[in-house]
Formats: structure tokens, C-alpha cells, sequence
């Protein structure tokens, strides 16, 4: 299929050429599957773990990890399956309805692990302080009604994306990228895309750096409210529980911050570069998040020795 002078409407497909300079792409395929399927059994087994505990579906953090693991597995099923089977099978074709929806996904996937990551620094604001208060604000329906709102509010905020994209006529079917997101398909349409990457961007930047200012502030209170106590058995706890969010956040936002401010300061990233930065934003976050809360959850880890001590043989 050519890809130059194309109209929109006889655009049936998309060719993803982003891995075609890539050497060793089995290897790196293989890496791409076992990371992926790891990440999909250990957020399944997080949602397990809170949904079969009554005691602990019932508590807002571990609504909010559930919330978490969703978000984790939306954005690394979003991408993943098309760029390991590019990688291992080579297929490099995605039809269109299945391209606009994996872009769809991504960025849902995107502004949510944001959402998710800032709710949960506002749980852990609250317990820590108002400890005496913390149920009766954040109690079950109040943390089940946040959430769903969040969920509406990215919607409603990457509706811009389909409905910019979607009326652009396009002149190319090769995607230079590894998977359907926003700027690929801009790319491959006819138009100039520095306007529309300069309102993506712009959206982005809101987002990215509003959530992050938040969760900034967020832990700014909580290192006060921990200072000022009195029991070191307690500072003792809250540091731990923090620290275990506050690798949950340097996993998703390190990654997004060297792609987007080197890139807004004028730093040329070579193809190869970008797309490793971007993979690294997707798979670190959906494979570290649930290993975190795991091992560092005194719940969660009590719960998996109970399950690993009952199939001991005797």
C-alpha cells in the first residue's frame, strides 16, 4: 500500500514503522511479553487480594490501589499487545477503528495514572492529617464517588483528542511511531501539526504539572504534620507508607518528565530515544506499582504468606 497522497476514506489501515531500525526485535519482544504478562498477574492479583478481604475493600487506600492496578493494566493493554506482536510476529498493520481506539486507551490510561497517583497522596493527606476525621471523609461511598469522577473527568478531557484528530483528511498510512497515539496520527495526516501539538502539549503540561504540583504540596503538609508528632512508632509507619507512594510517583513521573521538558527546552531526541522513554513510562509504573504494595503493604504481604503458607505441603 502506498503511503503518500492517501485520502481519508481510503485509509483502511495503519503500517507502524517505529520499530523498523531496531535491531535484535525477538529479544526485546520476549522482554516486552514476560514484563507485560507479569504486570496483568500481579495488578489481577492486587484487585484479588482487596475484593476477597472484606476488611480491606472497605478501607480508601486499597479502594484506591484497586483504582490503581485498573489504570495500570488499561495503560500497558492499551500498547503493549500491538508493539509485542510487531516485535516477535511482525505485524506491523493495525486497521483504523483499532488505531483510533488504542489511542483513545493510551491517553486515558495516561491522564488516569495521574488522577489515580494524586488520589491517593490526598488519602494519605488525610490520614495522616486528620487521623481522628480520615474515615468519615474519605469512607467508602466517598472514596467510590471520587473515583468514578475521575474516570468522567479524563473522559471528558481526552474527548479533545478524537475529535481534532478524527476530521483531519490523512496523506500517509505509515505510523513513524511504535503504537497509535496523538502525535503519530497527526503526523500522518495532511495538515500542519505544530498547532495541534502545540494544544496537546499545552494540555499535557496542565495536567502533568498540575497533578505533580499537587502531590508536591500534598507531601510538603504531610512531612509538617509528621514532624510535629511525638511518637517515634508512628513517624516510624507514616514514613514507610509514604516512601512506598513516593516510589509509586517517581516511577510514572521521572520517565514523562525527560521526554516532555527536554524535548520543551529544545533537546533533540532521536527516535530510538523517545520511544524508550515512552516505553518506560508505560511498562515501569504497571510492573513496579503492584510489587510495591505487595511486599511494602503490611496487609497485602500478610495476606500473600497466609495463601503461600496453606499450599506448603505437609
Amino acid at each position: 500500500m502506498s503511503s503518500q497522497n492517501i485520502s481519508a476514506k481510503n485509509i483502511s489501515e495503519f503500517v507502524i514503522s517505529g520499530f523498523d531500525t531496531v535491531e535484535h526485535k525477538l529479544p526485546i519482544g520476549v522482554v516486552f511479553l514476560v514484563v507485560y504478562v507479569l504486570a496483568m498477574l500481579a495488578n489481577t492479583a492486587n484487585i484479588c487480594f482487596v475484593a476477597m478481604d472484606k476488611h480491606l475493600h472497605q478501607q480508601p487506600m486499597y479502594i484506591f490501589l484497586c483504582n490503581l492496578s485498573l489504570v495500570d493494566m488499561l495503560y500497558s493493554s492499551s500498547t503493549c499487545p500491538s508493539m509485542i506482536s510487531n516485535l516477535i510476529v511482525g505485524y506491523k498493520a493495525i486497521s483504523y477503528i483499532p488505531c483510533v481506539l488504542q489511542m483513545c486507551a493510551f491517553h486515558l490510561g495516561g491522564v488516569m495514572e495521574m488522577f489515580a497517583i494524586a488520589a491517593m497522596a490526598m488519602d494519605r493527606l488525610i490520614a495522616i492529617s486528620n487521623p481522628l476525621r480520615y474515615h468519615s471523609i474519605l469512607n467508602t461511598t466517598h472514596t467510590v464517588v471520587i473515583t468514578v469522577l475521575l474516570w468522567m473527568v479524563a473522559s471528558a478531557i481526552l474527548t479533545i483528542i478524537p475529535a481534532t484528530v478524527l476530521p483531519l483528511p490523512f496523506c500517509s498510512s505509515t505510523i513513524q511511531y511504535i503504537f497509535c497515539e496523538y502525535a503519530s496520527l497527526v503526523r500522518a495526516t495532511c495538515v500542519n501539526p505544530n498547532t495541534y501539538f502545540t494544544m496537546i502539549s499545552t494540555v499535557t503540561f496542565v495536567l502533568l504539572f498540575g497533578t505533580f504540583s499537587f502531590i508536591c504540596l500534598s507531601y510538603i503538609r504531610i512531612v509538617i504534620a509528621v514532624i510535629r508528632m511525638t511518637s517515634k512508632g508512628d513517624k516510624k509507619k507514616m514514613y514507610h507508607t509514604c516512601f512506598t507512594h513516593l516510589i509509586v510517583v517517581v516511577g510514572f513521573y521521572a520517565p514523562m518528565f525527560i521526554r516532555i521538558v527536554l524535548t520543551r527546552i529544545g533537546v533533540v531526541l532521536t527516535l530510538e530515544e523517545r520511544n524508550g522513554l515512552l516505553v518506560g513510562s508505560i511498562l515501569c509504573p504497571c510492573l513496579v506499582n503492584p510489587f510495591i504494595y505487595c511486599f511494602r503493604t503490611k496487609e497485602i504481604r500478610n495476606k500473600i504468606f497466609r495463601i503461600v503458607s496453606k499450599v506448603e505441603p505437609k
